[in-house]
C-alpha cells in the first residue's frame, strides 16, 4: 500500500539536517549551522516551558561561555552570570581554595543550564530557525541510508515529515536515537554509583562567594548559587531516597553537618522551595555515528555531575559536529564524518575519568571502612597540599581547548 495511505503526513520538508532534541546541544548545533547558512530543524518531546524550568548544571567552561557570546547567541552571561576564578574544597573541618586563575590562568562561569537554553531558544526564534517543541510520536526512519527521515506529530496534532541528509540525535540521557544503532554494532560502557544527590533550591543569601565541595564522614555536599536570594545545594543520599521524607529542618541539619568545621563555617538558612533526588551514572555508547545518524551530548554519553562536565561536553560535541557537517555538506562529502567520533571521544573519555575521580574523591561510599575514610582524606590532602595537585584539579575543572 502506498506510504501516504499507510501513514499520511500533512507536510513534507526538505532540510539538510534534522535534529532530534531541542535542549542546549540540539539548539546550539542548529544555531552554528544556521550561522553558516545551513538550515536545521529541531524537534523535542518537551515543551519549551518544561525545558526552561528543569534545573540542571550551572557551571560553564570559559570557552563555552565565550562561544555563547562570539557566535551571537547572547551576551547575557556577561551581564547576569558570575565568573568564578576558583572553588573551595572542605574536608577535615577546614577550607582549601583552589585558585583556577593563579594555577592555570582560566576560570568558569556560574550560569544555569536553563539560562543557556533560554538564550539559545530566543536566538533561534530571533534568527528565524524552526524548532518544534511539545511534539509526540517521533520516529527516525532510514537512518542507515543517505535519505533519512524524521516523522512527528506537532503540538497542534498535525503530522510532519523531515527529509534530511543527516539526522543528529541530541535527545538526552533517555535517548531513543542511540537505540537505532543495531545492537550487534554498538558497545555500551558504563557504571552505576551507589549514591545519589538530594538537591534543594532554597530562598537564602549566598553562603560563600564560590562553589563549595565538602567531604565529611557523613557524606558529600555541594553549595552552589543561583541568584542573590536563591541558592542551589546538594547532599549525598541513597539512590532510593524519597523527597517527602525530608522536611526543611532535616535538610538543614544534614547540610550543616556536612560543611561543619573548626572555622565555624555555617550555611545561611531559609525556606526550601524545591526538592529532588538526582541519580547518576557514567555512560558512553560507541559508535557515535551510524549511517546518516550522529549522536551528540547525553544521547551518546553521561557523566556524574560532580565535575561539572555534562553540559560542557555536549556543547563541545556540537562544536566539533557542526564543523564536520559543514564539510560533509560541502565539497568533502560523507568522508568528513569520520573525523567526528575520534575528536569527540578523546575529550569524552578524559571527562569520564575526571568526573569519576572527583566523584569517588568526595563521596563516602556506603559501608566504607575507617581505613577507606582515612585513605580518602590522605588523597584530598595530596590534592590541595601541592601545586601539582591543585593545578591538576584546576586544569581538569576549567576544561581543555577544543583541539586538546
Amino acid at each position: 500500500m502506498p506510504e501516504s495511505v499507510v501513514d499520511p503526513v500533512d507536510t513534507v520538508t526538505e532540510v539538510p539536517v534534522a535534529v532530534v532534541g531541542a535542549g542546549p546541544a540540539g539548539l546550539m548545533l542548529a544555531h552554528r549551522l544556521g550561522r553558516a547558512g545551513v538550515a536545521a530543524v529541531a524537534v523535542d518531546l518537551r515543551t519549551r516551558e518544561e525545558i526552561a524550568t528543569t534545573h540542571r548544571a550551572g557551571i560553564l567552561e570559559a570557552d563555552a561561555a565565550r562561544d555563547l557570546v562570539e557566535t551571537g547567541v547572547s551576551d547575557r552571561i556577561l551581564r547576569e552570570g558570575h565568573e568564578h576564578e576558583g572553588t573551595e574544597l572542605r574536608f577535615g573541618g577546614r577550607a582549601h581554595r583552589i585558585d583556577f586563575r593563579a594555577l592555570v590562568g582560566a576560570s568558569v562561569w556560574l550560569y544555569p543550564q536553563t539560562e543557556v537554553f533560554t538564550d539559545l531558544a530566543d536566538a533561534r526564534e530571533r534568527d528565524g530557525g524552526t524548532v518544534h517543541f511539545g511534539v509526540r510520536d517521533t520516529e527516525v526512519l532510514d537512518a542507515a541510508t543517505d535519505r533519512p527521515r524524521v516523522r512527528f506529530t506537532a503540538a497542534d496534532g498535525t503530522r510532519h515529515e523531515l527529509r534530511a541528509r543527516y539526522v543528529v540525535g541530541a535527545d538526552g540521557s533517555r535517548s531513543t536515537c542511540r537505540g537505532l544503532v543495531p545492537e550487534a554494532l554498538r558497545t555500551r560502557y558504563g557504571t552505576e554509583y551507589p549514591f545519589a544527590w538530594f538537591g534543594v533550591l532554597v530562598r537564602a543569601p549566598a553562603s560563600a562567594p564560590e562553589l563549595v565541595y565538602a567531604h565529611s564522614e557523613h557524606g558529600f555536599a555541594l553549595i552552589s548559587q543561583r541568584t542573590e536570594s536563591v541558592q542551589r545545594m546538594y547532599f549525598q543520599c541513597g539512590p532510593d531516597e524519597r523527597t517527602e521524607d525530608w522536611p526543611d529542618e532535616r535538610i538543614w541539619e544534614t547540610l550543616q553537618a556536612r560543611v561543619a568545621g573548626a572555622d565555624g563555617f555555617r550555611l545561611a538558612e531559609g525556606p526550601v522551595l524545591e526538592r529532588s533526588v538526582l541519580r547518576f551514572r557514567s555512560f558512553v555508547q560507541e559508535p557515535m555515528r551510524w549511517g546518516s545518524l550522529l549522536l551528540a551530548g547525553d544521547a551518546a554519553h553521561t557523566v556524574p555531575p560532580t565535575g561539572a562536565r555534562g553540559l560542557n561536553l555536549a556543547l563541545h560535541d556540537v562544536k566539533v559536529l557542526a564543523g564536520v557537517l559543514l564539510r560533509a555538506l560541502g565539497g568533502e562529502g560523507e568522508a568528513a564524518l569520520a573525523d567526528y567520533q575520534p575528536l569527540a571521544l578523546r575529550r569524552i573519555w578524559r571527562a569520564q575519568h575526571f568526573s569519576s575521580w572527583m566523584t569517588r574523591l568526595l563521596h563516602t561510599a556506603p559501608g566504607a571502612t575507617p581505613f577507606e575514610l582515612r585513605r580518602q582524606l590522605g588523597e584530598l590532602d595530596s590534592v590541595v597540599a601541592t601545586r601539582a595537585g591543585r593545578a591538576y584539579l584546576a586544569e581538569q575543572y576549567t576544561g581543555w581547548p577544543t583541539a586538546a
